[in-house]
């Protein structure tokens, strides 16, 4: 080994050295508050916010999640499952239909040819930066019969244009030899798309089903405006009620927070596989 071939060899150790390093640093840098999080929802109030001696993992007990149960055990206060029903329940039904209507329409957009088709979509990626906080307070009048009811948390969300982008981004690379082989055998645009098109989605559904979910799993300002009725809260907007009780039981609001997280983290790793395959900009092959 000559003295080019070390010194390339060398620099290329400390640069992997250097990577991995940087790597390992962001890794902790977001592992550290989950990890914080989950350690103080097992540690006694008192201990929960003490600096970085709460990482430490001592005084552990599940206390903390008894108390959750205990302080939400009745009508007065309203139950703790009935919060996450409510929080599932418009939670799928979002992710559902939002999957249904806006790959319907991100393929009428990338595969069909109709009238005015490129303007609108042009009006639809305009949508995209306008965020909901401009148009939340006119929904609030527009919903004003529905509040406090679980459609008024669904309706608004289940069109979506940053969901309907990425379908079309996906469905412009769909092989068209594929779509008129299908066509050719009799399918027509509703059998092409679901029969063909759908199956061969899996990447991008997953994309779109997670990031449709953590936005209406986290969803806290909609509620906030149009529920008032315990009967309809989500944990999210039940989190900010329970954890505004005096004294405050920081070691209770962990463990609700860990518990809020739970479904979030299981619905990511049904779906992983998928998600990453989109990431990695993985298409069909024709």
């Amino acid at each position: 080994m000559n003295v080019r071939t070390r010194s390339r060899s060398a620099r290329q150790r400390w640069g992997n050295i250097r990577d991995y390093s940087l790597l390992t640093a962001l890794a902790v840098a977001f592992i550290a508050p989950v990890y914080y999080l989950i350690i103080g929802s097992f540690k006694p109030t008192q201990e929960v916010l003490s600096g970085f001696e709460g990482f430490l993992p001592r005084n552990l007990s599940l206390d903390n999640y008894r108390s959750v149960f205990d302080a939400l055990s009745s009508d007065s206060t309203g139950y703790f499952f009935g919060f996450m029903l409510n929080s599932v329940i418009v939670s799928s039904v979002i992710v559902f239909l939002g999957l249904l209507i806006n790959s319907m329409a991100a393929y009428a957009f990338a595969s069909l040819h109709w009238q005015a088709r490129d303007k609108l979509f042009l009006i639809v990626v305009a949508l995209v930066i306008v965020p909901f906080e401009a148009v939340a307070i006119p929904l609030v009048f527009m919903f004003n019969d529905q509040r406090n009811t679980l459609l008024i948390q669904i309706l608004p969300f289940i069109a979506n244009a940053f969901s309907i982008y990425l379908f079309y981004t996906f469905f412009l690379a769909f092989p068209r030899s594929i779509q008129e082989a299908a066509r050719m055998d009799g399918l027509g645009a509703f059998g092409t798309f679901f029969r063909i098109v759908i199956p061969n989605s899996k990447p991008v559904i997953a994309t779109v089903a997670i990031l449709t979910f953590l936005a209406s799993w986290g969803q806290f300002l909609w509620p906030s405006l149009v529920i008032s009725d315990p009967l309809f809260r989500t944990l999210p907007l039940q989190i900010s009620v329970f954890s505004g009780q005096r004294p405050t039981d920081w070691g209770a609001v962990f463990a609700f927070g860990v518990l809020l997280i739970l479904p979030v983290l299981l619905f990511f790793l049904i779906f992983q596989r998928y998600f990453v395959q989109s990431v990695a900009g993985s298409s069909v092959k024709g």
